[in-house]
């Protein structure tokens, strides 16, 4: 079994056995951390990824995990990079049962009367054209196919809990939470079930001001989550497993908050 950077062990070792899953943004962090915890409960996972060689990393960490998987480059903020994608999906697999919309940028940005034009336009292209992009495909392939399930990552810093200076990235993650919740609704009765799970602060990269050291990060973030610390990358990929799972079987449209209790 990984460390906990990889799979959480509350699932079965079987809970995903012949499934294919598609990550995106699975080159590091949270997306590295789904994707080897969906290969190690029986998946063959589709890392989606632009940055081929981070991707490449993923499928060499979830090889040695004994794991299946292979990388189908993209770029979210493109609709025919992303029709390819699962086209290939299709063509290589003939289908797909879950997928994990995890790709996702954080720039700070500044209050909003001082943001920055481009960096609004970024972190809305990937945060949230990205997730309503990947969606439409993926939707349109499992309602020809019998349905799946699909979790998308916002955030607690958006529709739940907001932090000077993160305007954009807010506003970016609160359109993933409602967005989820309306494609949910359009799309219960094609027999996909569509959620979103929202991290708080996380042990990844992304949590990392520029030059800022862990002792720094801890000082800065800790003191906002109620139980003291960041979450690791496996707490919060515990939720993203359990929504894509058939114990979840029943949850429909749900935006799942796990951080630490900092939007309580």
């Amino acid at each position: 079994m990984p460390s906990s950077s990889g799979a959480p062990h509350d699932l079965s070792s079987s809970a995903f056995e012949g499934k294919v899953v598609l990550v995106t943004g699975a080159g590091r962090g949270m997306g590295q951390a789904s994707a080897r915890a969906f290969a190690t409960r029986g998946a063959t996972v589709v890392i989606g990824d632009r940055d081929a060689d981070r991707a490449a990393q993923t499928v060499k960490l979830i090889e040695q995990d004994g794991g299946i998987a292979e990388v189908v480059p993209v770029d979210v903020t493109d609709a025919a990079s992303v029709r390819e994608l699962i086209a290939t999906i299709a063509a290589r697999h003939g289908r797909l049962d879950v997928a994990h919309n995890n790709a996702g940028v954080f720039t700070a940005g500044g209050p909003a009367g001082d943001i920055d034009e481009q960096q609004w336009r970024a972190q809305l292209d990937v945060n949230l054209t990205g997730v309503m992009l990947t969606m439409k495909y993926e939707i349109q392939h499992m309602r020809a196919h019998g349905g799946g399930t699909i979790v998308n990552t916002a955030s607690n810093m958006g529709d739940h809990l907001r932090y000077p200076g993160t305007g954009a990235y807010a506003a970016s993650k609160a359109g993933v939470s409602a967005l989820t919740r309306a494609a949910a609704l359009d799309h219960v009765s094609d027999g996909i079930r569509i959620n979103a799970v929202s991290p708080g602060a996380t042990d990844t990269l992304m949590t990392f001001l520029p030059g800022e050291s862990e002792t720094e990060r801890a000082e800065r973030l800790n003191g906002t989550i109620p139980l003291g610390r960041l979450a690791r990358p496996d707490e919060i990929i515990a939720a993203v497993l359990w929504l894509a799972s058939d114990a979840a079987s029943f949850v429909v449209g749900h935006d799942l908050v796990v951080d630490g209790g900092a939007s309580a």
